[in-house]
């Protein structure tokens, strides 16, 4: 497996998208904090050589339908292409993904993996290895999730429903807070508010698979700079805001406690 070489064929590809737009710039960062996340879990999860350069190629891979997504609809918008199972044409039914990787031993697991990394939940019927590479760029897709949305503009991964006028006043769906205190994921057509899209952010520490992600939240304190990177003038979004700092720290500590 030529990583090097497919990292080269990546930055080939990027060649016919606008590198300064900024939802674009955004997307390509995250490609490569996706890959050291996942060579940071994979490592940790002590894999060998193989398994480990596997998951960097995945990474590279999992996100490339973005791209075209955002140069036709000018946003991050599933329902009008689905950037999963459109990158997998890219790579597969378009053949671009013998620029990455001349063996074809791979391609079933690196076509599940990218299939499932945005799903809500993994498909059945997966075999040991296909779960395994599932589970790793999941986990490493929602941790530079957490950074993405610590780090850059919120308009950037937002640029449609994002009002700069509004936000401090939004207030969370019914179905979205209680979903969240049950630890639970959101589902996508639930959102309906931008206060519905950032609690859906937080919410992935309930879909992580490993320890080591857990941990990595913890120590990098998502928590409590995601939820305090919005002012909350509405004084019962606020108070739920609270509600779910507190619920999701408590989640990490007893998750963290069993898994001892």
């Amino acid at each position: 497996m030529e990583f090097e070489k497919a990292k080269e064929a990546f930055k080939e590809y990027l060649k016919s998208y606008d590198v300064n737009n900024g939802s674009i710039a955004l997307k390509i960062r995250h490609t490569y904090e996706v890959i050291r996340k996942s060579e940071y879990i994979a490592l940790g999860l002590n894999l060998d050589e193989e398994n480990i350069e596997l998951a960097k190629m995945i990474a590279l891979l999992h996100d490339i339908g973005r791209f075209e997504q955002i140069k036709v609809y000018k946003e991050f918008d599933d329902k009008k292409i689905e950037h999963a199972e459109f990158g997998i044409k890219v790579l597969f039914e378009d053949n671009l993904i013998r620029n990455y990787i001349a063996d074809t031993k791979y391609d079933k697991i690196i076509q599940k993996a990218i299939y499932n990394h945005n799903k809500f939940k993994i498909e059945d019927n997966l075999d040991d290895i296909e779960l395994l590479h599932c589970k790793i760029i999941r986990d490493a897709d929602k941790l530079d999730n957490f950074r993405v949305k610590k780090e850059d503009e919120i308009e950037d991964s937002f640029p449609v429903i994002y009002n700069a006028k509004t936000i401090n006043y939004e207030k969370i769906s019914t179905k979205v807070y209680e979903d969240f205190m049950k630890h639970q994921c959101i589902k996508l057509n639930d959102r309906k508010t931008m206060i519905d899209y950032w609690v859906c952010i937080i919410a992935f520490i309930f879909d992580l698979n490993f320890n080591i992600s857990l941990k990595y939240v913890k120590e990098n304190n998502y928590i409590d700079i995601l939820i305090d990177k919005i002012e909350y003038k509405n004084s019962d979004t606020k108070k739920k805001m609270e509600d779910i700092r507190v619920c999701a720290k408590e989640y990490i500590e007893k998750s963290l406690k069993m898994k001892e």
